[in-house]
């Protein structure tokens, strides 16, 4: 029995090339799988996504919402942000110079108000002097009728 000793020469630069490349290989593989496999999230039937957010304590429905405030013959929006559970941001929309020459407390009205909306959440907490009284009392009212579009009927 003769055995015929192979020599087999291995250069070292085309190890490192071939262990790149079958590292890659596998992280390809990895990815393909990872895109194309269904997630349990995305074949959720809309039926179940509106019980899961029902079951949500969430006070509005997310958005923006405006009401119109005529003064004199101008009219200016009422803008209110609203997330689920909490009022981001009220603001004037369409407020021209001839409203605030004619409404001057009209503004820092509305920053005192939602100075206190944003600490309380809540209108029922709000104060104001007796120099803003009416103003206040209108923006109020804007702002309710804007929070009311944004309530969820439960």
């Amino acid at each position: 029995m003769s055995a015929k000793t192979k020599i087999v020469v291995l250069h070292m630069k085309e190890l490192i090339y071939t262990g790149i490349f079958c590292l890659l290989g596998i992280l390809f593989i990895v990815l393909l799988i990872m895109m194309f496999l269904p997630d349990k999230d995305k074949n959720s039937s809309p039926e179940e996504d509106t019980a899961e957010a029902s079951s949500r304590s969430s006070v509005y429905i997310p958005g923006i919402y405006t009401t119109e405030l005529v003064l004199g013959n101008q009219s200016i929006d009422v803008e209110v942000i609203v997330e689920e559970d909490s009022i981001t941001s009220i603001r004037l929309v369409n407020l021209n110079e001839a409203v605030t020459t004619m409404y001057p407390l009209l503004e820092p009205t509305l920053d005192s108000i939602c100075t206190q909306v944003y600490e309380s959440q809540s209108l029922d907490t709000v104060t104001y002097t007796s120099d803003s009284k009416y103003t206040s009392l209108v923006l109020l009212e804007a702002i309710q009728s804007s929070l009311d579009k944004a309530l969820q009927s439960k």
